[in-house]
Formats: C-alpha cells, structure tokens, sequence
C-alpha cells in the first residue's frame, strides 16, 4: 500500500455528505437508558469486549449505528438495538455521548517501543501512515474529517477491531472510506504490533482535562 491510496481515500471520506440531522443530549439521555447494559451509563463500559463510546463523535456514532441498522456493518447486538431507531434517535444518542468524556487508562510499558513509533510516525518502508495523521497526538480524532476518537479505548476491543480489519471482516463496503483505509493499513500489520498499539491506544489522553 502506497501513501497516495491512503490520501485518496481520505480525500473520499472527508467529500462524503455528513450527518444531515442535529442531535439533542437531553433527548438522547433518556433513549440511551438501553445501551448502558453494554456501554455504561455515561459510555465508559466496563466489559472491554464492548467499546468505550463516551467522548466520541456526535456524527460518527450516529453513522455507525445507520449502518449497524443496514447490516453493513455486521452485529447481531447492535442490529437488533439499532433497527428501531430512527435518523433523529440516533443524532440524539451521538450527541448525548459525545458529550461524555471517556474515563482514561493505561498502557503495558512493554508495548510502548513496539507501538509509540507506529503511531506517531508511521512506516515509510512498509506504507504504513502514522495513526496520529488522522486520530490525532492524543487520539481525539478529527470529527470534521469524520475521523473517531481513539483514546482510552479497552484494548482488547482495539485489538480485535485491528484484526478484523485486517481480516476484511468489518463492513467492506465501498462507500465506507474510513473502513477501507484501516483494511488496508491493518493489513501491513503484525499479531504483536496490533496488541503493541491496541495498548497503547488505551494509554492516550488529552495532556488537560
């Protein structure tokens, strides 16, 4: 994979229309009362086989839910909690997490050489971007760009999403630019470079609150 497909895609993903409705917080306080079971009252989910969704982006959770309603993005679960929502139930729910902030942790030292260079520089030999060109330094991600944040997610679901990715196996489709970019950078990666960043990803944080 060269860097010229990465930008490519990027290019696509930031000319893709965005999220056409405005959530309400309040409003999505009371429909989130379901997803606490899995995510956590304020989505900081204690179980890390179920995403952290606190801090995340307005926009970006409500596109990951149309497409779990779609079935372009496979999950039984989440299927069956999305497929009654409508557009404005999922800006609701997008905009009451987004103004969540994501409980921070920590990363195994060990991993920190293996992962830290990956992520804020790349590799060049191998066409591999740096994480941080689209997550960001402290893995706050780029809403504009449609870019999630990262930080502070459990690294066991990190880890598995990095294999999917890698794997093909998380909703493909060609009108998901985000996704293509990862399957593609995954690709390029190791068993012990996933588990390396998936650790590290957990360790970042804003340097202020």
């Amino acid at each position: 994979m060269k860097f010229t497909t990465v930008v490519a895609f990027a290019a696509l993903l930031a000319a893709t229309p965005g999220w056409a409705v405005s959530g309400d917080a309040t409003a999505g306080e009371a429909k989130a009362a379901v997803c606490a079971a899995c995510h956590g009252v304020d989505g900081n989910s204690v179980d890390p086989q179920y995403p952290k969704i606190a801090g995340q982006h307005e926009q970006y959770i409500a596109e990951q839910l149309a497409l779990f309603k779609s079935g372009k993005r496979d999950n039984a679960i989440m299927l069956g909690f999305s497929a009654l929502l409508s557009e404005q139930d999922m800006a609701d729910l997008g905009a009451y997490f987004s103004a969540q902030q994501a409980k921070p942790d920590i990363a195994d030292e060990a991993f920190v050489a293996i992962a830290q260079p990956i992520y804020r520089g790349g590799d060049v030999k191998r066409g591999i971007p740096a994480c941080m060109a689209c997550h960001g330094p402290d893995g706050r991600g780029n809403p504009l760009s449609r870019y999630p944040s990262i930080a502070a997610q459990h690294a066991q679901y990190s880890a598995d999403m990095l294999r999917r990715y890698r794997d093909g196996a998380v909703y493909g489709e060609p009108d998901n630019a985000h996704a293509l970019i990862m399957s593609q950078v995954a690709a390029k990666l190791s068993d012990k470079e996933i588990e390396a960043l998936a650790s590290y990803i957990q360790g970042l944080h804003s340097a202020t609150p």
